[in-house]
């Protein structure tokens, strides 16, 4: 299976790849192509197996156009990898999810590791949805030099650095591999299925082990010149504040992500100023971000407070890029979302109150409508795109 040789044939396989199947006459209105050209690209995208012909449309009054489609053997396999977790899936050609697994992980057990677990997991969805991939997407959470796919001095990924992640998969599966920083696969997964559907200028923030952003500007991911575009966690908030991963101070990520949160949970649990969180840790040996939720839900004064804080200094941040940027829409996503309408709202409030009104007036900031599923989604429209455009 090769890639499309025209622009006329990836005009073609996005139709039918977002909209679903088409008539070859509404695939002719829709593309503006003559019939004679219309003709001959299918016949073509069906030479390459990207397309199939099947069943007849409803008429238009005359004789009743042949339904086209994308080939339903195209699959795209997606691949999410977090700090401490893996999620993969394969898709068919309209990125509908056919299969998904995910499971616990530790990234800094290094990439032969991590990626021989990764490897497993595709070769069991690829057993029972079809052995020919037509390409891999995979989301990992560090910066990515985005031609070479590979990580460059990733903070929370010890022995990733530089490692051949592409290249690596692209030996053992013979098809296009694309590797992007994990914020970067969820950006396109909400601009392509959730709620910034139809957004060209937005921002998509992860909180999880660590804190990114997305930037998409004109319907595109800006990665800037090497691939670090939005790595917002290492900008410092706190100058007197905890060593980061990084090896500064006081940045973003050091005072309010998931290990920053499980790290004063536990000093609240210890004190004893929290008892909800104490019987927590007494418990299960441990104080994760879901125990700070759910304290909080009980009405923990000590866990409302831990994240309304950190949604206050994440708000400081984001009130900076607003300015800068001036985006129409800021959505928020990863594990840390999860914390819910007490974080956004201090998101929110601290955004709105120190943003001018020019740019924050009639910004939304609202939580990801795909959740868990943004990383493969977007994981899976990445290579998608990637393979349904000219070679």
């Amino acid at each position: 299976m090769t890639r499309p040789d025209s622009r006329s044939q990836v005009a073609l396989l996005r139709v039918l790849r977002d909209e679903g199947p088409r008539s070859r006459a509404e695939l002719g209105d829709l593309t503006g192509l003559t019939r004679p050209k219309l003709m001959a690209e299918i016949a073509r995208l069906e030479q390459l197996g990207l397309v199939r012909h099947g069943g007849q449309a409803a008429s238009r009054g005359g004789r009743r156009s042949t339904m086209v489609s994308i080939d339903p053997h195209v699959r795209f396999v997606a691949v999410a990898i977090g700090a401490t977790s893996i999620d993969v899936a394969v898709t068919d050609g309209h990125l509908g999810i056919l299969d998904r697994r995910s499971e616990a992980a530790d990234v800094r057990q290094g990439p032969k590791v991590v990626l021989r677990r990764v490897a497993e997991l595709v070769n069991k969805l690829r057993a029972e949805h079809g052995k020919a991939l037509t390409g891999i997407g995979i989301g990992v959470p560090g910066p990515v030099r985005f031609p070479d796919g590979v990580l460059v001095s990733p903070p929370l990924m010890p022995g990733w650095n530089r490692y051949p992640v592409r290249d690596n998969f692209a030996r053992k599966y013979g098809c296009p591999v694309l590797v992007d920083n994990d914020v970067n696969v969820m950006a396109v997964g909400e601009q392509w299925g959730g709620v910034a559907r139809s957004v060209d200028n937005f921002l998509f923030v992860k909180i999880g082990t660590g804190i990114g952003c997305g930037i998409v500007v004109h319907g595109e991911v800006y990665r800037g010149i090497d691939g670090c575009a939005g790595d917002i966690g290492h900008i410092n908030v706190d100058p007197d504040g905890p060593v980061c991963a990084c090896g500064n101070t006081g940045c973003l990520d050091s005072v309010f992500s998931g290990a920053a949160l499980s790290r004063d949970a536990a000093a609240a649990a210890g004190s004893g100023s929290s008892p909800v969180l104490a019987a927590r840790l007494e418990q299960h040996g441990t104080v994760t971000p879901i125990d700070v939720a759910d304290a909080a839900a009980e009405g923990d004064p000590v866990a409302v407070r831990l994240i309304r804080q950190g949604g206050r200094r994440l708000g400081l941040v984001l009130s900076g890029l607003v300015g800068f940027m001036n985006p129409s829409l800021i959505v928020i996503g990863g594990g840390l979302s999860n914390l819910g309408h007490v974080l956004l709202a201090d998101i929110r409030g601290v955004v709105y109150r120190r943003s001018l009104p020019m740019a924050s007036g009639n910004l939304p900031i609202v939580l990801s409508e795909l959740g868990e599923t943004a990383g493969v989604i977007g994981a899976a429209a990445t290579i998608s795109d990637h393979v349904f455009r000219i070679s």
